[in-house]
């Protein structure tokens, strides 16, 4: 499936967009690092939760669900928000 990745996590894959597989979004994250090792780290943590400035979008629409089934005809937008003050 397509993933969209943000911009500061291009440095891992050298690319906007690139293909992932896998059933679930955990799974699609876990072949990303297989692909490009140490981006899944970067989006979850050692508990594996979401870190808190990832969000994930399939086919438009938010989810906080690692386990969300998936397509391969999906596409996953990766997008890290920015913080500060």
């Amino acid at each position: 499936m397509n993933v969209l990745i943000p911009a500061p996590l291009r440095s891992y894959t050298g690319h906007r967009r690139v293909e992932a597989v896998g059933s679930s979004l955990a799974e699609v994250l876990t072949d990303l690092d297989r692909q490009f090792p140490g981006i899944r780290f970067r989006m979850i943590n050692e508990q594996e939760r979401m870190r808190p400035h990832i969000r994930f979008f399939v086919n438009g629409a938010q989810t906080f669900d690692l386990s969300l089934p998936l397509r391969s005809t999906d596409e996953v937008v990766i997008v890290q928000a920015l913080s500060g003050g």
